[in-house]
């Protein structure tokens, strides 16, 4: 993963060679934040493209996120970057599947578990074809895959679909908004994914879905904090570490402690 999920990730990773596992970190030559440090080993393969291309399509990414366009035209970019993305990532993906070196490496070292992120599932094709278990670290994936794969309920009558400005309380025409986008997720969600779904088919040797994929999974640990997320049902092995991503801690400034005082 890259950008803020490799920040984030990287603690995590930091905190586990401290405790004395071996960690080794597989990236494409073309990363943009993933480097090296004496707490682990970084490996690295080829790409089918350069590092300044894939910061500019995340750049884009973000760049949505903070748009204030109607829920229409951010649907249509975030859907459309989406779509970009996901192609870029499976073609690092196929890069890694079907690099002999590498893969002939995973095999033989027999890892105790594959440390990813499945917002792109190239790590979990990996660990169900070596059977390796799977720690998902993550804060949610598009169009709710991630409830769904780890067979959480997840009704629309209450949990609010992303983009839809609701929250757990709705009025009945809101309740009906929330049910259309939850909807619509099925198929935008599909052809985003399309591709990742075709790759993981052909390599696995059998019909393959993102959730399917997922559903595999044995830990997740979601980068959220319950307290500040809506109500909704997880399953047991779902766990929340949002604390994580205040790990660098600021000493509040003058102004916010005055404010503070007032």
């Amino acid at each position: 993963m890259e950008g803020s999920h490799w920040l984030s990730m990287k603690q995590a990773l930091t905190e586990l060679s401290k405790r004395g596992h071996e960690v080794v970190v597989i990236a494409p030559e073309s990363k943009m934040l993933i480097d090296s440090t004496g707490l682990y080993e970084l490996k690295t393969y080829p790409a089918p493209f350069k590092k300044e291309a894939m910061e500019e399509l995340l750049l884009s990414l973000t760049s949505i996120s903070f748009s204030e366009e109607s829920f229409l035209m951010r649907f249509i970019n975030t859907w459309h970057n989406f779509r970009e993305v996901s192609a870029m990532f499976q073609a690092t993906c196929r890069s890694l599947l079907y690099n002999k070196e590498m893969m002939k490496y995973i095999e033989e070292s027999k890892f105790d578990a594959i440390f990813t992120d499945p917002m792109t599932p190239c790590g979990q094709i990996i660990a169900l074809h070596f059977s390796i278990p799977t720690v998902f670290f993550l804060r949610s994936v598009p169009c709710a895959i991630d409830v769904h794969a780890a067979r959480s309920p997840d009704p629309p009558s209450y949990v609010p679909r992303i983009f839809s400005e609701n929250t757990d309380h709705m009025t009945f025409p809101q309740r009906v908004k929330n049910f259309l986008i939850s909807i619509s997720e099925s198929f935008t969600c599909g052809i985003i994914f399309s591709p990742f779904e075709s790759l993981a088919s052909d390599f696995l040797q059998k019909p393959m879905t993102v959730t399917q994929l997922l559903s595999h999974g044995s830990i997740w640990l979601k980068r959220i904090d319950f307290v500040f997320e809506y109500p909704m049902p997880v399953m047991p092995n779902m766990v929340f570490i949002g604390g994580i991503n205040c790990g660098q801690k600021k000493v509040l400034s003058q102004v916010s402690d005055w404010l503070g005082k007032v």
